[in-house]
């Protein structure tokens, strides 16, 4: 790992890119809070990439978090590479730019380290377009010495085999100590002039959360070698925060200040990987939080503070904190954000707390219209609490509601299906009772994709003739009530079926993967970009069906394509998956 060159770009960039593009301010960098260093003066060097477009780039916590970790360390730097827009690539590729740094308009493949934030399956194509565009191979196998480490996390790194041809090293679980550390191996190892091959060994050597595609066997598409572990952050409280979030040029998708109050989930939803990967539950204080919440609004100006966490309403502090926040805020015209609410019998005190919360809508995912399939998810969730929250949330002022559902759960019926409509509906009418108005409620449905590292990971997913049916049998349902205040929004059925098909995939799905990106797949998660069919031809050029793939039901003794992945012991799921399973004969008899 030898010193690299810093290729900076500014010029051509200027000269042959900048005046082409629809929205310049994605590339331009320099935003306040940005934090730029001298690259050809740093021990090692690390470009933090995101694969999706600028503003949703700038939305992603987690980035951020790792972005101000590493530039705190003294001679190390971190820049940011995002995925160039549909516009952008063509004039990138034709006018020979290479894929450059916001900070520094530094060409990737000047960095030491790539890293990627893998947050979903359907960013896989635009992680090998990024190295594409950057000058680097996208195989590991055909990478040189000069060429940058290739490392990956996110949520998605507890499922990474389809990417295992791709990346060099994987760390799986919770980054903030893990990339200090692999960052001083890294270090380490580049001054003592180590092969890229032996600071990879060291690493998967000396930290169990780090997984190395290349030292593990493949025979018949099952991986062997020892089983890693996550990474986890046990001292919450003070793991690291950026207190000067950079402020986005280009409206982001998420413009706010966001503190994460909690880790990890003490419910036990059976389809959430999460909730299952992210372990233990650990809590920041409240005055923590808002020491956190009012440094950031000091350094950036933003109008909304959003508590981040899995499920707030468990939050054991939330009175308090809610309390000390409006106090501070209140005459600043900031506005507090309580995502990810679960409801039960606390949150029918939520709305009385947040007095300071902007009063346009309120989300609640309900997941199952009733109490009998809820149990099948593990979701404990009364229709009386359900009912109790709506009710008190109209009264301290919210005016519209959003809920989420989910359909092909195990156990499902068509009265279920209908259900949702019909308590949708009831939500929506309860209003009346406050104010003699009927309440509009948005409402999503997704379909069910099957994760890995939960107890629904062993079941095929419906076909794509369920959901079709499914969704016109609630579309009927509300023509038949009448109900034109319910306003329904589906997933799009052909990105769960690729997302199921991706995400329990094994290592056979390199090719895959990069079949479809050579075919031109970018930006699959976006509706104008995704093209199906091309994915499907990929699947069939490897043998594949992708259907049958998404289908695939898992045999509860066969060896997994992500059990030596970290996330919980195999047997703690199958015992989750056999008391649901359970559950469902219970209802279809």
């Amino acid at each position: 790992m030898a010193g690299k060159e810093v290729i900076v770009l500014t010029e051509q960039i200027e000269r042959d890119f900048l005046p082409y593009v629809r929205k310049p301010s994605r590339y331009i960098g320099g935003e306040v809070n940005q934090v730029k260093k001298e690259l050809s003066q740093c021990d090692l060097t690390v470009a933090l990439c995101f694969p999706d477009v600028y503003e949703v780039a700038m939305s992603y916590p987690g980035l951020l978090i790792i972005y101000d970790i590493v530039n705190c360390i003294d001679g190390v730097a971190a820049e940011r590479v995002f995925a160039p827009w549909i516009d952008a690539e063509p004039i990138l590729r034709e006018k020979k730019v290479p894929l450059f740094s916001l900070e520094s308009r530094a060409a990737l493949k000047s960095f030491d380290i790539v890293g990627f934030s893998l947050t979903n399956e359907l960013c896989y194509s635009n992680v090998l377009n990024m190295l594409d565009l950057g000058g680097i191979n996208i195989r590991s196998s055909a990478r040189g010495e000069g060429e940058p480490l290739i490392i990956a996390g996110g949520g998605m790194a507890n499922c990474c085999e389809p990417m295992a041809e791709f990346i060099d090293l994987f760390v799986l679980g919770e980054g903030e100590e893990a990339v200090v550390e692999l960052i001083d191996l890294i270090r380490q190892q580049k001054k003592a002039g180590a092969a890229k091959s032996a600071t990879l060994l060291r690493a998967a050597r000396e930290f169990d959360w780090a997984y190395v595609p290349a030292l593990y066997t493949v025979r018949e598409s099952r991986v062997t070698g020892s089983e890693r572990r996550n990474a986890v952050v046990q001292d919450f409280e003070n793991a690291p925060v950026p207190l000067r979030p950079i402020v986005p040029f280009a409206e982001a998708v998420q413009e706010r200040v966001c503190v994460e109050i909690m880790r990890g989930c003490p419910g036990r939803c059976r389809f959430c990987q999460a909730s299952f990967c992210r372990r233990p539950v650990r809590y920041r204080s409240a005055e923590k939080i808002v020491e956190i919440a009012k440094a950031c609004y000091r350094s950036t100006g933003f109008d909304t503070v959003s508590l981040l966490s899995l499920s707030t309403a468990d939050y054991p502090h939330l009175e308090e904190l809610t309390s000390s926040l409006n106090q501070y805020f209140r005459d600043k015209y900031v506005g507090l954000s309580l995502p990810s609410l679960r409801v039960d019998q606390q949150l029918k005190l939520v709305p009385e707390l947040l007095t300071s919360v902007r009063k346009s809508g309120l989300t609640i995912a309900v997941e199952a219209a009733g109490e009998r399939l809820r149990q099948i998810i593990n979701k404990p969730l009364k229709d009386s609490d359900l009912f109790a929250a709506v009710e008190a949330a109209y009264r301290a002022g919210w005016q519209k509601l959003k809920l989420y559902f989910m359909v092909g759960l195990p156990g499902e019926t068509e009265a279920d299906i209908k259900a949702i409509v019909d308590v949708s509906c009831q939500l929506a009418k309860l209003r009346k009772t406050i104010d003699g108005k009927t309440a509009q409620i948005n409402i999503t449905v997704s379909w069910l994709v099957p994760k890995p590292h939960t107890p629904f990971g062993w079941l095929g997913q419906k076909p794509k003739a369920y959901f079709e049916w499914a969704k016109d049998l609630i579309l009927d349902e509300k023509r038949n009530l009448r109900a034109n205040f319910l306003h329904f929004k589906f997933h799009d059925i052909n990105r769960s079926v690729l997302e199921s098909a991706i995400g329990r995939g094994d290592r056979r799905l390199c090719d895959v993967i990069e079949a479809a990106w050579q075919g031109g797949a970018r930006f699959d998660l976006w509706d104008e970009c995704l093209n199906y069919e091309l994915w499907r031809k990929a699947f069939e050029k490897s043998g594949i069906n992708l259907e049958q793939a998404a289908q695939r039901q898992f045999a509860p003794d066969e060896i997994l394509p992500w059990e030596h992945l970290g996330g919980p012991d195999k047997k703690y799921l199958l015992g989750h998956f056999e008391k649901a399973m359970e559950q469902a004969k219970e209802i279809e008899n």
